[in-house]
């Protein structure tokens, strides 16, 4: 590895746009909340979703070098039942843009969160603004671009929140024990669920797809794929413990619906800059997941229906520009009506489980994989977090109906 150690960093990428699209305001909010309500305890949720994470992220940038497809064509390629491989292909299209629609306009009010309460403007005045710059990101950019601004964003996050994390000084022994010791306290599992669900998410799947084509060359290069998923998501990791850390080390016990509520605590250790630290901190982690909404719709309709020219491609654009639309327009109107919200939610825990079977089974293909197919270790391991995502997914469905039925 050190031998290397220039070319892996150098390699560094398409893993950090992963990593800083599941660090949105609502892993962030999940976090603090996380944190608050049940100290270190639920640290080792944390480290189990990113170990999953890696598990399943690895599995598509192996099966992207070595057939040098999308993960839609090789799901389509999976059913030779034309009705079955309609049935999947638009199915998982349609849950995943309604999902990235329904979640965009949350994305961008949660970006102008930072903004707004430091500038004291409104949210939904200052999200539309943010969702104009988006679009032209999307419209005007490339994915050198668009990775160069992930990394930039990973950065900011990572020097304010594992700053903040080291100079309020933690209980060390706490943390240990909270990352080796599991345990769920009364009333945390809805918790634990949201900390894990927050982080393995659907179109990831394919918006790491895109990217890994776009980055690297071949099946050569997967040594240095894999270290830049391996690097990027563990840094990911350490964002959301700290944040959590952070929020259980201050604000243990007490209600807490947003991280900025960690600038007064943090007042007698940062002084008047606590607020304005938090603020980049979080508009950083929001301004990020804003781009991947878009990104992550475009992306998987792009793999599905087998649309050439990646990121810069007309089409791909053009599901790109719509999505940001409709955050716009919902964002300025303030409109994020709760039943549309239900129903992306519950079409994320059917297609979440879904798409995880399918890598797990296409990653066993021996025909099409060679000698690049799961190793006995790595589908035990593989089977596990795949058997785990599949109950969250359900359990997410489950809930979702519940809340539309009542």
């Amino acid at each position: 590895m050190f031998k290397n150690a220039g070319k892996i960093l150098k390699s560094i990428g398409p893993g950090m746009i992963i990593t800083a699209s599941f660090i949105g305001p609502g892993t962030v909010t999940t976090m603090s909340q996380g944190g608050a309500g049940f100290g270190y305890s639920l640290l080792w949720a944390v480290v189990f979703s990113i170990i999953a994470t890696i598990v399943l992220q690895e599995m598509i940038i192996r099966l992207s070098l070595v057939t040098r497809e999308g993960l839609g064509e090789a799901i389509q390629e999976l059913f030779s039942n034309k009705i079955g491989k309609l049935m999947i292909v638009w199915f998982t299209l349609i849950a995943v843009t309604i999902g990235c629609a329904a979640y965009i306009s949350g994305d961008l009010i949660g970006t102008s969160l930072g903004a707004s309460y430091l500038l004291n403007i409104p949210e939904n005045i200052v999200a539309p603004i943010i969702g104009v710059i988006i679009l032209l990101i999307g419209l005007f950019g490339n994915y050198r671009f668009l990775e160069k601004i992930m990394i930039f964003l990973m950065v900011v996050m990572g020097v304010i929140f594992i700053t903040t994390m080291v100079v309020i000084k933690p209980d060390i022994l706490g943390i240990l024990k909270g990352i080796f010791v599991p345990t769920i306290p009364n009333g945390s599992i809805i918790t634990v669920i949201a900390l894990i669900g927050t982080t393995v998410v659907p179109y990831n799947f394919f918006i790491h797809s895109t990217a890994v084509h776009e980055r690297f060359g071949d099946i050569k290069a997967l040594k240095f794929a894999r270290w830049d998923t391996i690097i990027s998501i563990t840094i990911g990791g350490i964002i959301s413990a700290a944040i959590l850390i952070a929020t259980a080390t201050l604000m243990n016990g007490k209600e807490i619906t947003s991280v900025i509520q960690l600038a007064g605590p943090l007042k007698p250790v940062l002084g008047d800059a606590a607020p304005v630290t938090i603020s980049i901190g979080l508009f950083a982690a929001g301004l990020s997941s804003a781009i991947a909404s878009p990104t992550g719709a475009a992306a998987t309709i792009s793999s599905l229906l087998g649309w050439k020219g990646g990121m810069e491609s007309k089409k791909y654009k053009y599901v790109f520009t719509l999505i940001i639309i409709i955050g716009i327009i919902t964002s300025a109107l303030g409109f994020e009506p709760l039943q549309v919200l239900l129903v992306a939610q519950a079409l994320n825990g059917i297609i979440l489980p879904v798409i995880a079977i399918l890598i797990f089974i296409i990653i066993n293909k021996k025909n099409l994989m060679g000698h690049y197919v799961n190793t006995i270790w790595l589908n035990i391991i593989g089977g596990f977090v795949v058997l785990v995502v599949s109950f969250l997914g359900l359990y997410s469905l489950v809930d979702s109906l519940n809340m539309m039925i009542s």
